[in-house]
């Protein structure tokens, strides 16, 4: 029984199109480059910050993260950035009385953006908000805090194996793998995440029938 769930946010509740579409604009190159070559580093295990590297050796992602804060191009994020199944999922699950959050590696200011949209959810929190970020267990160990649920209890929903599915794991949460975004369908198929996700979903309206359960 799931008495809490718990969900990534960057291709698990919103799309990253605007996120990156936003730094090839800001470091003059093709949306489609960095698109790719975001792809590139994570199948090759890396973070995808590699990629702004990549572009531009030596940049320092927060200092020009704040540059583009200051200049007026800053993150954003609204209603549209939300996949179709966000609202419905999460208020079904609330009605059943599971407890939602929403938790990942956010910046504080996205944190913000997204408790602007009003979710269904009872509490959102962010790697930055935080100062722990995934995969580090500490990071999980602040999602149990807050799921207020003991860990075979907890769900943790996400589309990356490496930062959701396998630390969320080794904790003992309970966990689903999303196949959708470009890191969801990689590694959808992977006999790994198979053994290590208790389910593999394509939508967000999968999780009302394992709540249920």
């Amino acid at each position: 029984m799931i008495d809490t769930v718990v969900l990534d946010v960057g291709e698990t509740i919103t799309r990253d199109d605007r996120y990156w579409a936003s730094w090839a604009d800001w470091l003059g190159i093709p949306r489609h480059t960095l698109s790719a070559l975001v792809g590139a580093v994570v199948a090759q295990g890396h973070d995808n910050a590699e990629a702004l590297r990549l572009i531009r050796p030596g940049i320092d992602v927060g200092a020009e993260y704040r540059a583009r804060a200051e200049a007026g191009r800053g993150e954003e994020l609204d209603e549209t950035d939300l996949y179709d199944d966000v609202r419905p999922a999460l208020t079904a699950l609330r009605k059943m009385g599971v407890r939602v959050l929403v938790a990942g590696n956010q910046t504080i200011r996205a944190g913000q953006l997204l408790c602007t949209l009003d979710l269904p959810a009872d509490a959102i929190a962010t790697s930055e908000e935080w100062g722990v970020a995934k995969p580090q267990p500490e990071f999980f160990e602040r999602v149990l805090e807050a799921a207020q649920a003991p860990a075979d209890r907890t769900l943790y929903v996400g589309d990356h194996p490496a930062n959701d599915i396998y630390p969320a794991k080794a904790v003992g949460l309970k966990t689903a793998h999303i196949r959708r975004g470009p890191w969801g369908y990689l590694w959808g198929a992977d006999p790994q995440v198979a053994v290590a996700a208790d389910w593999r979903i394509d939508s967000l309206t999968e999780l009302i029938a394992i709540a249920a359960h």
